[in-house]
């Protein structure tokens, strides 16, 4: 009985085969219909894949995926503030920072500077596409050195100012608790120079002198942190831990962050992913239509073909399974094809 059915549907199986051989424009312009819906889908699914990726990279090489927050009032930012900051699930890093602005003179003119205190590592991954022009890092304990911003060393028409090993001389203003507001001058050697930048979201990287974490206290005096920033994992996760830190200092610190920026890519790629769903379906729906139509034609005329067949002993049944069958070999065909094209 076995080897009964297994003859039929071999049988069954040769015809279809047969069947598509005979009718080969039709069966070739249905097989085509087929294929353009995998092909469409796959196509402009990695399409838009791509450009999302892309377009992601690019916000977050801006800061997007970045938060980051100021001690408001009386409030000081502290290492338990920092623990919880790093222990939360979204956090891929947290650091502290301080920060001051000063002016410093620029190819002879006075301009203002900005002088951040922090891990100088963190510093390439708030602000991704920032790359090292000439010259090296300042280590840990180099508190005299810096790393400056390209306007810092060039002025607007390109004219060096200062180079490699170059001290630049910054006047800032430091609050001290027993003295009130004190004007100082700092010397900071230049160890490294950024290439030119542009605008970042949370700061100028042209115009600002990066110096490690140390030398926020032992040149600018600094015994409080000026603010911490965090970086999330995912750019879509920017206003859930945004929440998250505002709930948690209940109005003591200020959480800034560019999550309408974030959730508007995230729903631009949402957007994207439903039009090339809704393409993909209408894609499908024309081959669905093109294998019907074939299938309705393929039976008007071998009608004399279905009655030879019923007359050796074949059923309705095994006549149905034998159209079924020629549908799903095109199908087959068709949707391998598509996907080859589409990869």
């Amino acid at each position: 009985m076995i080897r009964i059915k297994y003859l039929i549907i071999s049988d069954l199986m040769r015809l279809s085969f047969k069947a598509l051989t005979e009718k080969r424009v039709r069966a070739l312009l249905t097989i085509i219909g087929i294929s353009i819906g995998p092909f469409i889908m796959i196509m402009m699914g990695s399409v838009i894949a791509g450009y999302s990726s892309y377009i992601i990279n690019q916000i977050t090489s801006l800061g997007q995926n970045g938060i980051i927050i100021f001690p408001s009032g009386s409030y000081k930012l502290s290492e338990n503030d920092l623990n919880y900051i790093r222990s939360l699930p979204n956090v891929e890093r947290a650091e502290p920072f301080y920060y001051t602005q000063g002016f410093a003179k620029i190819c002879g003119e006075n301009k203002k500077v900005y002088i951040y205190a922090m891990d100088l590592d963190f510093i390439f991954q708030v602000v991704r596409n920032a790359k090292i022009m000439k010259g090296s890092l300042p280590g840990p304990n180099e508190v005299s050195k810096s790393l400056v911003g390209y306007k810092i060393a060039y002025n607007d028409n390109g004219d060096k100012c200062y180079d490699l090993n170059d001290v630049v001389s910054v006047s800032v203003s430091i609050y001290q608790n027993n003295k009130g507001l004190v004007r100082k001058n700092i010397n900071l050697m230049i160890s490294a120079v950024l290439e030119e930048y542009g605008g970042a979201l949370f700061f100028s990287p042209d115009s600002t002198l990066f110096i490690s974490y140390d030398a926020g206290k032992k040149i600018l005096g600094f015994n409080d942190w000026s603010g911490i920033i965090v970086l999330v994992r995912d750019v879509y996760e920017v206003r859930n831990v945004t929440n998250t830190l505002r709930n948690y200092f209940s109005g003591n610190a200020d959480v800034i962050s560019f999550s309408a920026i974030a959730d508007s890519v995230a729903s631009v790629t949402r957007v994207v992913d439903f039009i090339n769903f809704t393409t993909s379906l209408s894609a499908f729906a024309v081959a669905v239509s093109g294998v019907a139509a074939t299938m309705i034609t393929s039976v008007m005329e071998r009608t004399r073909e279905i009655g030879v067949m019923k007359a050796i002993g074949y059923t309705n049944t095994l006549v149905m399974i034998l159209i079924i069958m020629e549908a799903i070999l095109m199908s087959l065909i068709g949707a391998g094809i598509g996907v080859s094209l589409g990869v």
